[in-house]
């Protein structure tokens, strides 16, 4: 499986861990990694087929690869490239986040095993662990405040197998304390499964702790909104058993990433730093602004946020407090007009779902990306109707852009 050197030492640092990597050339030399398009490959000597199903051979032993959907070069090679950012054994690129979550998932967790989730997690993944994976699979998840690390201790049972969060939650952006919830779950010998999205490069959820990581692609890692894709980092052992041939989340459920948008989201790793620091950098100067305007502002940068000394604590901090802030307009009519506004007269960004994109999307969650939430828990996770997601982009200079979102909010503000 894809594989990299891990780093042990405290001062691990995500860029210097990948420099190496730009370092493997493509197959005839290239400065790029070369696009393998093939689906099945070929070997010289008629005993290797079956020593490669035997798990004797592989891209690991060799350099053996077989089927498309088992390992193909580009993808493995972007699966080393994500593991040396997270500082990970190994790693897996999956066709989309959900894809990889669904997947880590499976492979953790067996009929009547539970799941401690966060409450405020992405709505896909809440549809899948308090719909889909109960009615489906048999298996449970309960939903807890992950912040209060003595509820969540005092939650685990026999049965759990799983904490999963989200290192800055989507979209209320809570921050976890990824070491003191991986002591608890080293203590009681479960998995934490971490998703990352919004903050590569940021937190280092491996090197705190956590046993597993998981990206959606399609985000800030990838860029530009183009390309659907996923990841799984963690041990050898685990990404093995995720490829065996009879019990593989991975290898039967097959969301392998296709090569050409591996080979796409590899080119824009190298640029990944400067466009995290400086979606970082506006969303911190917004959300100041905003809340000295009076605007109501959720953001881990701002003082008073209870995430904003977890991730000093946790984070590199040269890559800031991410790249996401949410607004509260008190109503979903005065969140709508605000965006409408925003999008139609001032230009400042783009009503869509999504985030990690070079212009700002917005969307107003409660009715969008976290609508699979039943009304109860949108209630206790604090997305009310009239919350506003913003994905600061970084087109435009910065005080045109602040210009433009001032006038928008006092404009709605006045209404």
């Amino acid at each position: 499986m894809p594989t990299s050197t891990p780093v042990s030492s405290s001062d691990f640092h995500p860029v210097e861990a990948m420099a190496d990597l730009r370092h493997e050339f493509g197959e005839h030399g290239g400065v790029n990694m070369s696009i393998e398009a093939s689906t099945t490959f070929s070997v010289l000597d008629a005993k290797t087929l079956p020593e490669i199903f035997r798990g004797l051979r592989g891209p690991d032993q060799c350099g053996c690869f077989l089927y498309g959907r088992h390992f193909n070069p580009t993808v493995y090679n972007l699966g080393k490239q994500l593991a040396q950012m997270e500082g990970a054994e190994a790693g897996y690129c999956t066709s989309s986040g959900m894809g990889a979550i669904s997947s880590v998932l499976l492979q953790c967790c067996d009929m009547g095993d539970e799941i401690l989730a966060s409450s405020t997690i992405y709505g896909g993944t809440y549809a899948l662990l308090h719909d889909y994976l109960p009615k489906k699979c048999g298996i449970k998840t309960h939903f807890v405040d992950v912040q209060d690390l003595s509820f969540v201790m005092n939650s685990i049972t026999p049965k759990t197998k799983v904490i999963y969060v989200e290192t800055i939650s989507n979209p209320m952006l809570q921050v976890a304390d990824i070491p003191a919830l991986a002591q608890i779950a080293k203590k009681h010998g479960i998995k934490l499964i971490v998703d990352n999205t919004f903050s590569p490069l940021m937190v280092s959820p491996i090197k705190l702790g956590a046993d597993i990581v998981v990206y959606s692609l399609t985000k800030y890692i990838n860029g530009a909104s183009d390309i659907i894709a996923g990841a799984v980092c963690a041990s050898h052992s685990f990404i093995e058993s995720m490829m065996d041939l009879h019990l593989g989340s991975l290898m039967l459920l097959g969301p392998t990433l296709d090569p050409h948008s591996a080979s796409a989201i590899s080119l824009r790793l190298p640029h990944l730093y400067l466009r995290i620091k400086e979606h970082s950098q506006r969303a911190l100067l917004f959300s100041k602004r905003l809340k000295d305007l009076g605007v109501t502002v959720i953001y881990p940068g701002l003082e008073g946020h209870s995430g904003k000394k977890i991730l000093e604590r946790v984070g590199h901090q040269e890559f800031g407090y991410g790249g996401i802030f949410c607004v509260d307009m008190g109503t979903s009519e005065k969140a709508n007009q605000l965006m409408d506004t925003l999008q139609n007269e001032q230009k400042f960004g783009i009503m869509a779902v999504s985030l990690g994109f070079s212009e700002t999307l917005m969307t107003c969650p409660a009715s969008t990306t976290s609508s699979e939430m039943t009304d109860e828990d949108l209630r206790k996770s604090g997305i009310l109707p009239g919350l506003v997601r913003m994905s600061i982009g970084y087109t435009g200079t910065v005080e045109q852009r602040w210009s433009q979102l001032e006038q928008a909010v006092k404009k709605i503000a006045s209404l």
